[in-house]
């Protein structure tokens, strides 16, 4: 059973020039409106993912070291705890930088509509 040329669907219309033209303009009239993040901004996005991470790892050990004074034992509870605190604070920091990226995203899909 072979296909009939005249009943294939048609082809997916490709935008046109002006189109994509249209696009780029809008995309960068909003860019020149928000204007663009300047170094502050990316050094505050920095400081903001150490100390997503930074802040567990310290009271974790802060905690073990507590931990092992109070319950002097054969384990480490300082080790423990700030190796637990370091794992929850780069799932704290992942979370957050892949909410951001999905953010960028969800505007760069909303631009090209």
């Amino acid at each position: 059973m072979s296909k009939d040329p005249k009943r294939m669907p048609p082809a997916p219309a490709r935008p046109t020039l002006a189109d994509q033209v249209g696009a780029k303009v809008s995309r960068k009239l909003k860019a020149r409106r928000s204007g663009t993040p300047g170094i502050w901004f990316g050094l505050g996005m920095m400081g903001l993912i150490g100390w997503s991470v930074a802040v567990p790892t310290v009271l974790g050990a802060a905690l073990g070291l507590w931990l092992d004074q109070r319950y002097p034992g054969g384990r480490s509870w300082t080790l423990a705890l700030l190796m637990g605190g370091l794992a929850i604070g780069c799932l704290n920091a992942w979370h957050w930088v892949s909410r951001e990226d999905q953010a960028m995203r969800d505007e760069q899909e909303e631009d090209d509509a």
